[in-house]
């Protein structure tokens, strides 16, 4: 049985703010907070960010190449 994830919105990665250090991409949530998800997350697959204060998920869109950009950075 497959499990259905309701996303609230589908966000490009572009319009993600990359934080080198934490090694985490995050985006503005509408209840304040921000959406976050791990770069080693993204390239073991997941395409889900969640906010750590609401139930809201945004679904990423990007290609594996994508990636390697921030992989050295």
């Amino acid at each position: 049985m497959s499990e259905t994830i309701t996303v609230y919105d589908q966000v490009e990665i572009e319009d993600f703010v990359f934080d080198p250090t934490q090694r985490i991409f995050t985006y503005p949530c509408p209840c304040g907070d921000r959406f976050q998800i791990g770069l080693d997350d993204m390239l073991d697959g997941e395409d889900i960010a969640v906010c750590p204060s609401c139930s809201l998920m945004v679904k990423i869109i990007f290609d594996e190449e994508d990636l390697a950009e921030y992989v050295d950075s």
